[in-house]
């Protein structure tokens, strides 16, 4: 079979049921979430469960006919890769904890035919390597036929099993020795490979037969619990094919014109070494592949960065790469002379540069085709922002870009690094999914982690969901306004009166660490981080940083009016829902008063980090203007001079969200858009997703910089929820400079319409379009409008 033969198969494939398969869980057979299972998790009998190891799982069922449905329910301890007949289904589980241990559920119907049919899996253990994400108990299988129609294929014994000894693991790490915690990367043995092991016409006679660990139950049956198996909540991760953009270097060898669109293969002859780079022409998350020909005992290096660095580790320009080099992690692949040899990894790899690095044996390699898979949470983008003003487009669409690689089974801080849901860029995150995409289902299950991570003391782990626990109090403070939002935004009022509880335990938490001497917030345990400005810098004796003075002492300002701030939203929703939020809005004001009575400067108006006023940041300024520690009289010239003076501590990428909030709150939203040369700076840099932080930065791509998405819907554009549940809406443009704007976005009742023009001074005409049954207000210059389906605006 020729590599464009392959391809077209490859692409055929993707557009097969298993790559667009949806969660069918109004389909679940209500007796598995109540009671135990059939199916029983299996494993290898003699391996060790607890240490790495892939291996594969097979069953041979026959069928009379080809049936019409055949919904079955499937999970794995690490993960799996379901194949019926050889065909890819789908792949799971979605990332959950040990209580909500997901499962999927699909129709497999259309893979099966009349007669033998194989049932395929493989499924692999990360062991000690595992990412931080991940909770493990052992290697394990499991799956479910939906009723008495699919309970032949109920895992048990009748399963064979053996041990692909083909995969090591590799360290996943890079000679810079940053933190990386997304699981290792692999080393693939060719020769030792069970080439065609999902097929119906391997011959799996040597395979072992499966060990019974325990019957499958969800978390609410049995006396004891191993993997409390709940429902996918959401839906399958976007798989779809994607090529490379260019080769731009090679040593060693010359590269076909059009390798890279895999119509021409790339020979090397033996007892060689060379090296190309290939440059993706954007970041990207995606399953790299590579098919071979021959070349048995070569070796095949794959590097993956986000950017290439100088010799003193400086990134500089993204796209250019003369006196660069790569830094990355790095996956193996060792061809046993076959053709045609499809070599993949188990998980997905984050890069924009890779360099292929070649040692051949005493065989010629022939690649035949080098790609890619690219895989995200299938966000579709809903909304639209165009203005006059070109630069904001390039923002617009590399905060997109940003957005959609941090998004997958959960929302992630950074895809190369981390790959971990933490609380301080899930809330800005969630905010772009419900504003951009109206797909409100990764930011429920965030929401919902976070509620579960909930330990003893009240608070919620900082990331979730983590393996190793971390704790960031400020984050739970975060994860109550992040309940707000989404009270704010949905109508789901059930699921916000179940978090309520958990937002009452977190404020009382804090409530109890208020120093009855100063009225501010005491000494506060764990990591107090805030933000990362060079000033709070990386303390490496104690582990820590983003820690503003006071944090870790008590006392601070910061974290005292991010109480208040978080105790007021708290209020709102309690009181919408009669359980008395006057409590935490007395407390919120005793807080403001505590801060202005013992930390503000009566000679310069700042409040200072600590009542001993040796040191300022913007972040006391901005949650003092968010507060009204600021009075409302004095905030637009106190925000103004902040953005100013250089001798206060600056808000970095992520903090300068909650800038943004407070010149909203300040009406000083026309001036957001001078804010964004740390945007505009990074696409000079060539960046194609935003950084964590200008450089030096570690992650080229990290969720909360991002925030423009939002903000161009929310603030310039001006759509906001006026009440609960977005059941009406205002409309306050803060345009700025800028002369007209066209967009939409949308509301869970339809798309929101809007067109917009300056006239004269301070003149305003376009229209506004809302969904039918939904009211709004629309706001200019003081000026109010009904709006009712489509309105025209026209205001001198």
């Amino acid at each position: 079979m020729n590599t464009k033969t392959l391809f077209a198969l490859f692409s055929f494939l993707l557009a097969l049921p298993g790559f667009s398969q949806k969660a069918t869980t109004n389909r679940i057979n209500p007796e598995l979430l109540t009671g135990r299972w059939a199916a029983y998790w299996i494993n290898h009998p003699t391996e060790s469960p607890v240490t790495y190891g892939v291996y594969h799982f097979r069953k041979t069922i026959m069928l009379d006919k080809k049936p019409g449905q055949f919904i079955v329910h499937v999970s794995a301890d690490n993960r799996y890769k379901l194949y019926v007949n050889g065909q890819f289904v789908c792949l799971g589980p979605s990332r959950g904890d040990l209580l909500h241990w997901r499962f999927e559920t699909v129709d497999i119907a259309p893979y099966l035919v009349p007669g033998k049919n194989v049932i395929a899996a493989e499924v692999w253990n990360y062991a000690q390597f595992k990412p931080a994400a991940q909770f493990s108990i052992q290697t394990g299988f499991i799956l479910q036929g939906n009723s008495e129609a699919e309970n032949i294929i109920n895992t048990n014994k009748s399963w064979k099993v053996i041990r692909d000894w083909a995969y090591t693991p590799e360290s996943g790490k890079t000679p810079d020795k940053q933190y990386i915690v997304v699981g290792p990367c692999v080393r693939i043995n060719g020769e030792k490979y069970l080439w065609g092991w999902n097929e119906l016409s391997f011959d799996d006679k040597t395979w072992e037969q499966s060990a019974e660990i325990t019957l499958g139950q969800p978390r609410v049956a049995g006396t004891s619990i191993n993997w409390g198996l709940a429902p996918r909540e959401i839906p399958f991760m976007e798989m779809k094919p994607q090529r490379f953009s260019s080769i731009r270097r090679s040593e060693g060898l010359n590269v076909p014109a059009n390798f890279l669109k895999g119509t021409q293969p790339l020979e090397i002859k033996p007892n060689q070494k060379v090296q190309f780079l290939i440059d993706q022409g954007i970041l990207t998350t995606a399953y790299p592949e590579m098919i071979t020909s021959g070349g048995k005992g070569s070796e095949i290096k794959f590097t993956y960065a986000e950017a290439m660095f100088d010799n003193n580790y400086k990134k500089g320009n993204r796209n250019e790469i003369e006196g660069k080099h790569v830094i990355g992690y790095s996956d193996y692949f060792m061809p046993d002379g076959g053709d045609n040899r499809m070599f993949k990894t188990l998980w997905f790899r984050t890069w924009r540069y890779v360099q292929v690095e070649i040692k051949t044996a005493g065989q010629t390699l022939k690649i035949n085709d080098v790609r890619s898979v690219f895989t995200a949470y299938p966000l579709e983008k809903k909304a639209v922002f165009e203005s006059d003003d070109k630069t904001l487009d390039g923002i617009w669409d590399t905060g997109w870009q940003t957005a959609r690689l941090c998004a997958n089974e959960t929302y992630f801080d950074c895809p190369y690094y981390e790959q971990l849901q933490y609380v301080g860029d899930t809330r800005i995150q969630a905010l772009i999914s419900l504003y951009v995409s109206g797909d409100d289902r990764l930011a429920r299950q965030a929401i919902q982690m976070f509620g579960d991570s909930r330990f003893s003391e009240g608070l919620t782990m900082s990331r979730y969901p983590a393996a190793v626990p971390q704790v960031i109090p400020p984050y739970s403070l975060f994860w109550v306004d992040m309940v707000h939002d989404y009270w704010m935004l949905r109508d789901d009022s059930v699921f916000v009166r179940s978090k309520l509880n958990g937002v009452k335990s977190i404020l009382d938490w804090f409530i109890d660490h208020i120093d009855p001497k100063t009225g501010l917030l005491g000494k506060v345990p764990y990591w107090n981080f805030v933000d990362w400005p060079d000033e709070w810098e990386w303390n490496i004796e104690k582990g820590v940083g983003g820690v503003p003075k006071g944090g870790a002492e008590g006392q601070s300002s910061i974290l005292t009016l991010h109480l208040a701030y978080s105790a007021r939203h708290a209020a709102e929703l309690l009181d919408n829902y009669k359980m008395n939020g006057g409590y935490y809005r007395s407390i919120a004001n005793s807080l403001v008063n505590a801060v202005t009575g013992k930390c503000k400067n009566q000679h310069n108006g700042y409040i200072a980090d600590t009542p001993d006023q040796t040191e300022y940041s913007m972040h006391a300024q901005i949650f003092g203007a968010l507060t009204d520690a600021i009075p409302s009289g004095e905030q637009k010239e106190m925000l103004e001079r902040i953005q100013k003076d250089d001798h206060l501590i600056k808000a970095t990428m992520y903090f300068r969200f909650y800038l943004t909030r407070a010149l909203q709150k300040a009406g000083m939203g026309g001036t957001y858009l001078q804010t964004l040369d740390l945007w505009k700076d990074m696409l000079k840099e060539g960046l194609t997703t935003f950084a964590e932080r200008p450089d030096p930065t570690r992650s080229d791509c990290h969720a909360w910089s991002a925030s423009p998405n939002y903000e161009f819907l929310a603030l310039v554009a001006g759509i906001r929820p006026s009440k609960p549940g977005f059941k009406e809406v205002v409309i306050e443009p803060a345009l700025g400079s800028l002369k007209w704007i066209n967009g939409q976005m949308p509301h869970p009742l339809g798309a929101i319409y809007f067109h917009l023009e300056r006239t004269g001074d301070n003149g305003l005409k376009g229209s506004i379009e809302l969904p039918q049954n939904l009211k709004g207000t629309f706001i200019w210059n003081n000026q109010k409008i009904d709006l009712i389906n489509t309105t025209n605006i026209k205001i001198e």
